[in-house]
């Protein structure tokens, strides 16, 4: 056979441009195809021996081979797999995306054959990903069982290639790459063996790479000689582990192993809180091991690393470490590996196809995670709790932006209240099963701290009442109370919004005649002290909600809170000025005083002043600045110098 130039049989130089400068995002993913494809040869070749013996010829241990030679710039990656014949060089090589492993899968499909093999290629296009690095490519193969002379074809990537007749000793494949001039780096022996690691650790078999190593003589106890010169030597090398956990049976795994392989996935020193590992199989097949980690890692909140947590194999190859398809966002705190033997991919193996069976990946894992989690808070409640300090406020965000799971993910909840101890949490069901008889709605309280909410003066009615009260102290928990509207029929509400009334038909009747006469009484002081603050009130109104305090600031049903304020504004942004309510409680002693110089004098100076003070005294207890600290404080000390000098007086 002569040497015959040829033309790529599809429109070659526009696809083949596209394959080398579009398809593919880092020039280093041209290992992991070519080893793929390697991957892909040998166990084709592994199931044909099934039956025909003599494939094997006299070379039956599989392995991939990588040897670089610096002087003329090439890589090449070796195989003892299936080799091509003439046809499969221009149905597999010169045709661009016609997959000869593709080909095969369908011919086994079309033969009703059993045991396929786990091929990795679906497209037939990864193999051009080395011109990324390379101005040539030559290939030498020889297809197994084929007694006839082996091929070689080269091409520049310019759109024609040759084929010529060759010798190769053994079935396999040689593809080696003449690297361009900015590509000496893949020559390296360190930058191969991380290739290797980052992609291929866990390919089936082993990729191996002669290495050179110094030795010195040594004797026959195994001492160096003395004076003898240490020699360099090539010594044969395997990069990767091939030590796939997720494909073992668990009965084979230690606790130990399950550690281990999660500390080299997470990078965290500290053994994980949970271990998940399953097969899936149905509509979908997948191995999955997940772990959930016991304490939250430093860089969880930032953007960059949000879908970094689960790794996407594909048999065994590395696909990516950046998949948003694979878990939800609020499941970022997930580290481990998913591989699937089905899944399809694009043609640079990169971006996931946006299909059915990454759907049902990702509901399979959401389910399988929930699961665990809703099985460790029945029967560990402390382990969960750990889990629930570590990663609650993430697992929020689901409340807000997974409506399918929004019920699931309540079940998970946990939070502080008026009833639980400092250490303790509590479920809305276990709240909800507490409720007492006349309790129609869940109430919360959201805040900087469980200290700060504890004491704030809109719980009193509500403790007088024996009504338990949630506190929400995490950030996000203003956006997680926007999604979470009801729970087992109950509406969620706050306690510091709104007009809370918290008495029965029949208590509202027998106070009905008090509550009239109250607000005929103080009409003109409420008035007034609207007129006094102006725009800084929305309202000033009597309080059902306070039974101790004199005064407290509410915001509208559905307007902002004062926490949710305070957010915004760390966040830089603009929010415009809140007009609250200042609720008065007409029992005070305060509110009694200031109706009584209200009564006696509408205009006296001082009842400005006490309105001014009660304002501030009630941005104080919702956590908030007061605007004039300096005059707050003026006006305080003038307070108590004012007392001090009518006890003094009285003595």
């Amino acid at each position: 056979m002569s040497t015959k130039r040829r033309k790529f049989k599809t429109e070659v130089q526009q696809l083949l441009d596209l394959v080398i400068h579009s398809l593919y995002s880092n020039k280093e993913i041209f290992l992991r195809e070519l080893i793929s494809n390697a991957s892909d040869a040998i166990d084709r070749a592994r199931f044909e021996s099934l039956s025909d013996a003599s494939i094997l010829e006299s070379d039956p241990d599989w392995k991939i081979k990588i040897a670089v030679d610096k002087d003329t710039k090439t890589l090449t990656v070796t195989d003892n797999g299936i080799g091509m014949g003439p046809e499969d060089i221009d149905d597999c090589i010169g045709t661009i995306a016609n997959s000869g492993t593709r080909n095969f899968l369908a011919q086994l499909q079309e033969n009703k054959e059993k045991l396929p093999p786990e091929l990795i290629g679906q497209f037939g296009v990864g193999f051009y990903s080395a011109f990324m690095v390379a101005d040539k490519v030559t290939v030498v193969t020889r297809k197994a069982g084929d007694p006839a002379s082996a091929l070689r074809w080269e091409s520049d990537g310019s759109g024609t290639y040759t084929v010529e007749e060759t010798t190769r000793e053994k079935r396999g494949t040689d593809v080696t790459l003449h690297l361009k001039e900015d590509a000496d780096e893949y020559l390296e022996e360190w930058r191969i063996r991380k290739i290797v690691k980052k992609f291929s650790d866990f390919v089936e078999h082993p990729v191996c790479m002669d290495v050179q190593r110094e030795e010195t003589e040594k004797d026959e106890d195994g001492k160096p000689v003395e004076g003898a010169e240490p020699k360099t030597v090539l010594t044969e090398e395997t990069l990767n582990s091939q030590k796939a956990i997720w494909q073992r049976p668990k009965n084979e795994i230690t606790e130990a192993d399950y550690h281990e392989f999660y500390k080299h996935v997470s990078h965290d020193f500290t053994d994980p809180l949970e271990t998940i590992h399953w097969n899936a199989e149905g509509h979908t097949e997948f191995r999955a091991l997940i772990y959930i980690p016991s304490q939250a890692p430093m860089d969880l909140f930032m953007p960059e690393n949000r879908n970094r947590g689960v790794q996407l194999y594909v048999r065994r190859v590395f696909i990516t470490d950046n998949c948003e398809e694979l878990v939800p966002t609020y499941f970022r705190f997930l580290r481990g590996v998913v591989d699937s033997s089905d899944l399809p991919l694009n043609v640079s193996r990169e971006l996931l196809q946006e299909d059915r069976n990454l759907r049902l990946i990702r509901k399979n894992l959401t389910k399988k995670v929930m699961d665990t989690l809703a099985g460790l808070l029945e029967k560990n409640r402390d382990k969960y709790i750990t889990f629930w300090r570590a990663f609650g406020p993430v697992l929020k965000e689901g409340v807000s932006t997974d409506f399918e799971n929004r019920e699931k993910l309540q079940d998970l909840l946990l939070f502080t209240s008026t009833t639980t101890e400092k250490d303790q949490c509590t479920t809305l069901a276990e709240y909800a099963a507490r409720m007492p008889e006349g309790q129609k709605d869940i109430y919360y309280l959201t805040g900087e701290s469980r200290e700060q909410v504890a004491n704030s003066p809109h719980l009193e009615a509500f403790r007088a009442k024996g009504y338990e009260v949630l506190f929400l102290t995490d950030p996000i928990d203003e956006w997680v109370v926007q999604g979470l509207h009801t729970y087992d029929k109950k509406t969620l509400k706050s306690v510091a919004k709104g007009d809370i009334d918290l008495d029965s038909e029949d208590e509202k009747k027998a106070k009905e005649e008090t509550r009239k006469q109250a607000e005929e009484a103080h009409k003109g002081l409420v008035g007034k002290l609207k007129d006094i603050l102006g725009e800084k009130v929305k309202e000033v109104r009597l309080s059902h909600r306070l039974t101790e305090s004199a005064c407290c600031l509410v915001a509208d049903e559905y307007g902002m809170g004062t926490h949710m304020e305070k957010i915004m504004r760390a966040m830089n942004q603009e929010v415009p000025p809140a007009r609250r309510i200042l609720e008065l409680n007409p029992d005070h002693v305060v509110v009694d005083v200031l109706q009584k110089l209200y009564d006696r004098t509408p205009d006296d100076p001082k009842v400005a002043e006490y309105a001014e003070l009660l304002y501030d005294q009630a941005l104080l207890t919702s956590a908030l600045p007061v605007e004039d600290p300096l005059l707050f404080a003026r006006r305080i000390s003038e307070l108590m110098a004012a007392q001090g000098k009518s006890i003094l007086g009285q003595e």
